[in-house]
């Protein structure tokens, strides 16, 4: 499965993420899919081949989470998006899974994230970190085999890496399926019936670099996690 288009004009391009797909080149990749790659490959849009400006990708998502990416075609339009994404202009919505049921059922965590120093690859809440907020609203609550889980949206207002994971992790509500922070005998055990890390970038919102017009763009849950969820039973 490719990246799907959803928009595109003269500025920017809007794709739908698949899971498994990682953003950024890396000397790391090796022959794994990268979007980065996949620009190069298929257009001819202004950045298409600039390494500095990354073919346009304004931001990241995680190798296994889906959805929504922005990229800009041209140096302008990747210069004013990032400039909003800075200034926390541009509006973002996750939709995740996690354990356990979460209270209150909306909330804010405010938290700083910074990298573990025993351990490189991975982040935490820590003294002393980046500045980093999110808030939350739970839409359902799950149960399987006597097991609380919450289905929330989670609304990232800092753009830190593992964010959202971090913070739903240091409230006491891991994702269902992540490896890093909910423990790998716990991730072994969901992946059993959830194929992936259940996170997906549903929703995005910011101003266009040309027009100057609101946008706002969807992508509805992936089929994969769909499946997962309808491995649970509803909960009141």
């Amino acid at each position: 499965m490719q990246p799907k288009i959803i928009f595109e004009d003269e500025a920017i391009l809007v794709l739908d993420k698949p899971s498994g797909w990682i953003v950024n080149d890396a000397t790391t990749v090796k022959d794994q899919p990268t979007v980065q790659g996949w620009l190069a490959d298929n257009f001819q849009f202004p950045v298409f081949d600039s390494r500095e400006l990354r073919n346009g990708i304004v931001h990241r998502l995680d190798k296994e989470t889906s959805g929504i990416l922005l990229v800009a075609k041209t140096q302008a339009a990747f210069a004013n998006l990032q400039s909003q994404f800075k200034a926390r202009q541009v509006a973002k919505a996750y939709l995740c899974l996690v354990h356990g049921r979460v209270a209150p059922n909306q909330g804010h965590i405010d938290a700083a994230v910074g990298r573990l120093p025993w351990r490189r690859d991975r982040f935490g809440v820590m003294v002393g970190g980046r500045e980093a907020s999110t808030d939350y609203k739970v839409l359902k609550n799950y149960q399987k085999d006597d097991e609380d889980f919450s289905y929330l949206e989670a609304y990232p207002k800092t753009g830190r890496t593992h964010q959202i994971r971090i913070h739903l992790k240091y409230l006491g509500y891991p994702l269902v399926g992540d490896e890093f922070y909910a423990g790998r005998k716990t991730a072994r055990k969901d992946r059993i019936w959830c194929p992936r890390l259940f996170l997906h970038a549903g929703k995005i919102s910011f101003t266009h670099p040309v027009s100057g017009k609101q946008m706002v763009f969807e992508s509805e849950l992936p089929v994969d996690l769909q499946a997962a969820i309808k491995r649970l039973t509803p909960a009141d």
